[in-house]
């Protein structure tokens, strides 16, 4: 199963008009929902127009909303049940004993749910200690179940699976200060067959990719989109992706070479490498220092060895490989001399274009992250701890 995000989003302290949604930035789902209520309906209805305005006002080939961004209810009780949603999450907390959240709720609800003809997902709602009391926990009166006990947990999703749930979540709960472990993550990924959706706690590409590798099909974020909307890009990348081309770990390597330079120059080890049909026709690494120029990043250099070397300003089948995210400046840079694909290895939350130009490259550009990921980052790392 591809890798899937949602935001959730709850009707009671959600910003609609702080979400920075684009056509080529937005979640694969919208959830919404809470433990204590809120106007759903109207709730919903003001998030298709909040997304509608948004993709509109970019004039997006995008025209059916639900095709693209289905909003998905994970209601708190029966109350909270709206038909103006694409689906719902017919849940059942399985990790307490209050029959009311077992069963009662989804009796109050199933007549409705049924009329209404909305799709539905049975799932085993599981809460496990995430290291603060949730709203959840006070709601519902139950206890979460300790991480510790992995077989506690993987028996509880195994019985799931048997009742004939379709789905497992595993969740931290609200503003958790610890997320769902791998260990568990992977466990429980072992012991069933089910949809498996993780949230509570994540707070960075890096724990969400995390929960990815460990096995979780869907991760959902909540909390952390609520202070920090601006860094929606920053995930959506990670699960809207192209697929790792065999040779990109390959030609990384050699940007990582160009990247060694820089360092050993006490440059910001930063470098790039650009190929056209598997070859290299372009390199270079950060030289703001040397040249005392502060446009005199990796990319630029590469960009202009590439053009001498195609002779012309144009690299429309060419591949861009650079150690760390590209700035604003080089990414305009790679947008006008049309490149058509681009890997990199480290995000860079904090200056990358994704925080500030997420449309910049070649409409037709694509765009693979974390190749080498680790090393590049490792490299970063070392070059600013000697500054300290």
């Amino acid at each position: 199963m591809e890798k899937k995000l949602a935001i959730l989003l709850d009707p009671e302290k959600a910003n609609l008009d702080a979400l920075p949604i684009t056509s080529d930035c937005h979640p694969d789902y919208f959830f919404v929902g809470g433990s204590t209520g809120g106007d759903t309906t109207e709730f919903v209805q003001n998030l298709k127009n909040v997304v509608n305005r948004a993709l509109a006002a970019e004039k997006s080939k995008i025209k059916n909303l639900k095709s693209q961004i289905p909003i998905v209810l994970f209601p708190g009780n029966s109350s909270q049940f709206t038909p103006e949603a694409d689906a719902i999450l017919y849940l059942s907390l399985l990790s307490g004993n209050n029959p009311e959240y077992l069963v009662g709720q989804q009796v109050k609800a199933a007549r409705a749910i049924r009329q209404s003809g909305m799709d539905f997902v049975p799932t085993a709602y599981i809460l496990i200690d995430g290291g603060v009391e949730t709203s959840t926990m006070r709601v519902t009166g139950t206890k979460p179940l300790n991480p510790a006990d992995i077989n506690t947990i993987v028996d509880t999703c195994i019985a799931a699976e048997m009742m004939g749930k379709k789905a497992i979540y595993l969740e931290a709960g609200s503003g958790a200060k610890n997320p769902i472990s791998s260990e568990i993550i992977a466990a429980v990924r072992a012991a069933t067959s089910l949809t498996l959706i993780v949230g509570g706690g994540i707070r960075t590409p890096e724990a969400m990719k995390t929960a990815y590798d460990a096995g979780a099909d869907i991760v959902v974020i909540g909390n952390h989109f609520e202070s920090h909307p601006e860094e929606l890009a920053h995930f959506c990348r990670n699960t809207q992706n192209t697929p790792i081309n065999p040779n990109d770990e390959r030609f990384m390597r050699i940007a990582l070479c160009e990247a060694e330079k820089a360092l050993a120059s006490n440059e910001i080890p930063i470098g790039c490498v650009i190929v056209s049909q598997d070859r290299i026709i372009g390199r270079g690494h950060n030289l703001t220092e040397t040249l005392e120029d502060v446009t005199a990043h990796a990319e630029i250099q590469a960009i202009t060895a590439a053009t001498q070397t195609v002779g012309g300003k144009y690299l429309p089948d060419a591949t861009l490989y650079v150690t760390v995210e590209p700035c604003p400046m080089c990414a305009g840079a790679i947008g006008w001399a049309q490149i058509s694909r681009i890997v990199y290895g480290a995000p860079d939350p904090k200056r990358g274009y994704q925080t500030y130009a997420p449309r910049v490259f070649h409409p037709k550009a694509t765009v693979t992250s974390g190749v080498l990921e680790d090393e590049c980052r490792a490299l970063m790392q070392e070059f600013f701890r000697t500054k300290r």
